[in-house]
């Protein structure tokens, strides 16, 4: 398994200056759990240090990589992009404003917590442009397979929500969460109607 191709984001650089960010979320769809938005720019003046950690390590979409990959992966992710940026909307405000609306606030809180870089150019995995964000953006479905730096946030992101729902199966134990992250399987259905729903449950996601 190979990483993704990163020409579009260095031919974007090489013909406008402008650094692309890469934005995907995770968790969209589970029933417990916050939803997480990542956020990563690289320099594309150092292409060399991109091209090296893609050499190394294997930048595609995170469902695709295994939990061992992924952590190193994301280690290495950090190590050479200029920024990393991490948002999440937790389950209360998701009951309250909809996934939809939840899904794009982390999307614009993870871009904007990375400050100000000059010129630059978000890539959106999906066809949701973000509102109220400032910058040019590009939506693009499907982007955390084809887009190098939106996979690059997908797995960041992803590997900050798989941690964190793991000391959640700590605080809230008998879900399971370690194991299915949140997300609705038969076991944790089965967990829900035996215990009822935790503090960390989506009400709204729930027709149980």
């Amino acid at each position: 398994m190979r990483s993704l191709s990163c020409d579009y984001e260095f031919n974007l650089w090489s013909t406008s200056q402008a650094l692309a960010i890469g934005v995907d979320e995770v968790g969209r769809g589970c029933l417990a759990g916050p939803v997480v938005a990542g956020a990563v720019m690289f320099d594309w003046s150092n292409i060399d240090a991109i091209r090296n950690l893609a050499d190394h390590f294997v930048i595609r979409d995170s469902k695709t990589l295994s939990r061992e990959r992924r952590r190193s992966t994301a280690e290495a992710i950090r190590q050479v992009a200029c920024v990393v940026g991490i948002a999440e909307i937790d389950s209360q405000e998701i009951d309250e404003i909809n996934i939809l609306q939840a899904t794009l606030k982390a999307m614009r809180e993870a871009v904007e917590g990375l400050g100000d870089w000059g010129e630059v150019h978000v890539l959106v995995d999906g066809n949701q442009r973000i509102p109220l964000l400032s910058f040019p953006q590009e939506t693009i479905i499907a982007g955390d397979a084809k887009i190098f730096s939106i996979a690059a946030a997908s797995i960041v992101a992803k590997e900050y929500r798989d941690t964190l729902m793991e000391k959640f199966d700590l605080e809230f134990p008998g879900y399971d969460f370690s194991s299915h992250k949140g997300y609705g399987t038969k076991a944790h259905q089965a967990a829900i109607r035996s215990l009822g729903l935790s503090p960390i449950h989506r009400k709204t996601f729930w027709h149980g």
